[in-house]
């Protein structure tokens, strides 16, 4: 199997959000995958070079400068057919998401999403990805010759360092749509850690109250932690925390070494977005919260009183 990885970037850098696709293709076609990498003057692209691949192309355009969905599909699919690549693969993030949808449209392909697993069945590939909010996994058999998906990032983990790859300049296709304009960017910065690959994510729920008292409190036991903040869709459909943060089914999902469940309930959708996590420590008032059935270390307390204990425990101890 020919595998096409395509690798995440905001259209200057390569992000390290690539690795779990890299990390599929190791394991399932290790002689024979290639790494294209889409932007402008794109800068960190050695990251890439170090997993055996049998090449990582740099597709480097004024047009490509922004991550528009739009204008990279045709640059995917023009490279897959050139490679004759049997699938086209990323880590799922929301832009890959959206990227990938394209390609399978422009391609004629049948795509999946969020895969944990493949193998292949009297000549089928059969994927097995999470379903019914993670509660599920469903097995799905793929019809036709070449396949577009992405996959689960903690299915998959790190790659493991191989032989070293040739960089390889390659040409943008002539015919990209400029239909679409980048306007701007808008997040939550901060200079805390990106929320799908930070070591430790605190989260908060709907009792927050409002944006100052959710920053207060879980960004500065955040911050102590040198983590990134996370929220329930409950805390962002009420304006407590921006749509960025929300960990769950229809948010982010994240695996960090540890899971800090602030006032979060632990509903279905919410759980398929973490509990991934090594650990998971949940600080709750109502001792039968769903959440403290997936807790490795729960905490009945009120967090008023508790979180400020524990920030302030931390910043002492120098952690």
């Amino acid at each position: 199997m020919k595998v096409l990885i395509v690798a995440e970037t905001d259209g200057g850098r390569v992000s390290e959000k690539t690795l779990p696709a890299i990390a599929f293709a190791q394991q399932k076609s290790p002689e024979t995958f290639t790494i294209l990498a889409i932007g402008d003057n794109l800068q960190g692209v050695e990251m890439l070079t170090g997993y055996g691949a049998q090449a990582v192309l740099t597709v480097n355009h004024p047009a490509l400068a922004k991550p528009l969905a739009e204008r990279y599909a045709p640059v995917v699919a023009h490279y897959a057919q050139q490679l004759g690549a049997d699938a086209i693969v990323a880590t799922t993030t929301t832009f890959s998401r959206d990227l990938l949808a394209r390609v399978a449209g422009l391609l004629d392909a049948p795509m999946l999403s969020d895969i944990t697993a493949l193998e292949s069945a009297n000549g089928k590939l059969v994927a097995k990805r999470p379903i019914y909010s993670a509660n599920l996994i469903g097995t799905f058999e793929v019809e036709g010759s070449h396949v577009v998906m992405t996959v689960r990032g903690p299915a998959w983990g790190k790659p493991e360092p191989k032989g070293a790859s040739p960089v390889q300049n390659a040409e943008a296709p002539a015919d990209i749509p400029t239909r679409s304009e980048w306007l701007s960017l808008q997040g939550g910065g901060g200079g805390r850690p990106d929320l799908t690959q930070a070591r430790v994510v605190v989260s908060g729920g709907r009792p927050l109250k409002d944006p100052e008292t959710f920053e207060k409190y879980i960004g500065g036991l955040a911050d102590a932690l040198g983590g990134a903040v996370g929220a329930t869709r409950a805390a962002v459909d009420s304006g407590i925390a921006p749509n960025e943060l929300q960990v769950g089914q229809t948010g982010k999902t994240v695996a960090p070494e540890l899971y800090i469940a602030v006032a979060v309930s632990g509903s279905v959708q919410h759980l398929a977005g973490m509990k991934d996590s090594k650990v998971i420590v949940a600080i709750n008032t109502d001792p039968e919260a769903p959440i403290f059935q997936v807790a490795d270390y729960g905490l009945v307390a009120d967090l008023y009183q508790v979180v400020p204990e524990l920030t302030e425990l931390l910043k002492n101890s120098g952690s």
